[in-house]
């Protein structure tokens, strides 16, 4: 206890309370950390699966998200506990690393908390759990791998890509129209991808949406879509073999570096003035006429005398267009952008097969479409949707179809989907763990357990019994040696996953259990939390 004074004099008494407070160590910490990630966990178990529900997250400016995406759903939660926020990061690495699973990932690093808090109770020490779990990581990592299939695709033979694609729509909101998004995902990956490398750059890959129409009228463009329209309604709405100046200059007079001042005080002088500023924009319209220029997109405003006098000049042109717009319409017709008007050239032109103007509903909200470019490798997808919210959710879901097709063409490799990996992995993880003498077998076959709550989650939200559903498919993989069977969340009359076409991709179902034990190990080695008023 201490006495003060404030700025006027009066004295008032400040108690230390630090006493009072008990930093949390040994067993009591890791309980707690333990706590706060299953926690996290048990948010996003209900969203897994074909099956899983939606949350809906308000931001602190009102603004509503609904999404049953794992890492989205992290991202926009208010997490100030620091164990919840290794969660966040783990799904943040899966969705940066693969892009789907980012759910899948959280649940399984749940699971094994929870096993790993039953063995702390048993008094096994955290560092022994932690390799335990590292050993069966390794076992199951190898067993995937012996259990996936190899299958063979091309730009002719696009299905099995399509199919995966469809697995992972098939728990977003957008399932209705799996199909129908899947081909454009895969059409959209395949126009970009270089199959001799096997790499696929996605930024190639422009994602755009606008509020109206159905979800079935998303459509796949061979080129690039820009939310202008034409500077001049008097300006042609369709040009054929266009020819287009891509220009971040402005067509407006230069203004000098300095302060300055212009006394106009004469009707003759403010005529040259008048005069001389048409001779600018004569100049910079001629400039682009001369090298064949069709079409003028510039970053820049015009001023409405160069706007009239493009115009005129029948020389269309578009204004205010971004940056990043910009770099993808010089990618996609193979122009350069031009700094100033004096370093025009014929070269520099894009070219582009049709350049149309399309209005939208009755408001004639305008988009420039600019397809059957130079360099086809620019592709958009154009989302339609009933409202803001399920144009965003489309636009996340189409991310994962794109991340999974990009994977595919990566490795082809893929396990089955509907939890039969997760059941497989399990059975051979317990299987495994006899071979190893140590305290580690404990955690071996707790490892094995925490495979089996991602199937018990799918099979729990799809309203199923989850035990008794899980352990009639887990007897009938090891009746049939069968790797195959997982739960039937479609009720499709089968537990095969093959014959239902549920595919996942090996790099992402590895990932997701590495990720999912490596950030374990690291909870369960923490056994001191230091707040700030502990320094």
């Amino acid at each position: 206890m201490a006495l003060a004074f404030d700025e006027y004099g009066r004295p008032f008494i400040i108690l230390k309370e630090q006493d009072q407070k008990t930093r949390l160590r040994g067993i009591d910490a890791q309980k707690a950390n333990i706590s706060a990630g299953k926690a996290v966990a048990r948010i996003l178990r209900t969203s897994l699966g074909p099956k899983g529900m939606d949350k809906i997250l308000q931001s602190p400016d009102g603004d509503v998200t609904i999404t049953n995406d794992g890492a989205t759903i992290l991202e926009q939660m208010d997490v100030d506990n620091q164990i919840a926020k290794l969660m966040v990061e783990l799904s943040r690495s899966q969705d940066y690393e693969i892009g789907d699973g980012t759910t899948g990932v959280v649940v399984m690093a749940g699971a094994l908390l929870e096993q790993a808090e039953r063995l702390l109770e048993r008094g096994i020490h955290p560092i022994r759990i932690a390799e335990g779990y590292e050993m069966a990581s390794r076992i199951a990592v190898e067993h995937l791998e012996h259990i996936s299939q190899k299958f063979d695709f091309g730009t002719t033979n696009i299905e099995p890509l399509v199919q995966t694609c469809m697995t992972t729509l098939s728990s977003k909101i957008v399932n209705r129209c799996k199909r129908h998004l899947a081909e454009i995902s895969v059409k959209a990956v395949l126009s970009v991808a270089d199959l001799e490398r096997k790499d696929v750059n996605l930024d190639m890959i422009k994602v755009e949406g606008k509020v109206g129409g159905k979800l079935e009228d998303t459509e796949l463009i061979y080129g690039i879509t820009v939310d202008k329209d034409m500077s001049h309604p008097q300006m042609p709405k369709q040009i054929e073999d266009a020819k287009i100046a891509i220009l971040t200059c402005p067509f407006e007079p230069p203004k000098p570096k300095t302060k300055h001042k212009v006394d106009i005080d004469t009707v003759e002088k403010f005529q040259t003035l008048r005069l001389q500023e048409q001779k600018y924009f004569d100049d910079m319209v001629q400039k682009c006429k001369d090298v064949g220029a069709t079409l003028v997109i510039c970053q820049w405003g015009f001023d409405d005398e160069a706007n009239h006098l493009l115009m005129h000049r029948n020389l269309p042109a578009v204004r205010w267009v971004g940056g990043v717009e910009l770099e993808l319409i010089a990618i996609a017709t193979g122009g350069r952008i031009v700094p100033r008007f004096q370093e025009l050239t014929p070269e520099k032109l894009g070219r582009a097969g049709l350049v149309r103007e399309k209005s939208f509903g009755t408001t004639k909200d305008k988009m420039l479409y600019i397809e059957h470019c130079a360099n086809s490798r620019a592709v958009t997808i154009f989302i339609r949707g009933g409202n803001k919210m399920m144009i965003e959710e489309t636009k996340r879901s189409i991310h994962d179809a794109l991340c999974v097709a990009r994977n595919l063409i990566r490795n082809n490799s893929i396990v089955y989907g509907g939890g039969s990996a997760e059941i497989s992995c399990s059975i051979a993880v317990e299987a495994g763990a006899d071979k190893y003498p140590g305290v580690e077998q404990y955690a071996i076959r707790a490892f094995a357990d925490a495979l089996d709550s991602v199937p018990m989650a799918l099979a729990e939200n799809s309203g199923l019994q989850p035990i008794e559903t899980l352990s009639a498919v887990k007897s009938q993989q090891i009746k049939e040696n069968n790797p195959h069977y997982g739960i039937d969340c479609n009720d499709a009359g089968t537990n095969d996953m093959q014959q239902q076409d549920v595919f996942e991709t090996l790099i992402g179902k590895q990932q997701q259990i590495l990720l999912a034990t490596q950030v374990v190990k690291m909870i369960l080695k923490i056994d001191d939390v230091i707040s700030p008023s502990d320094y």
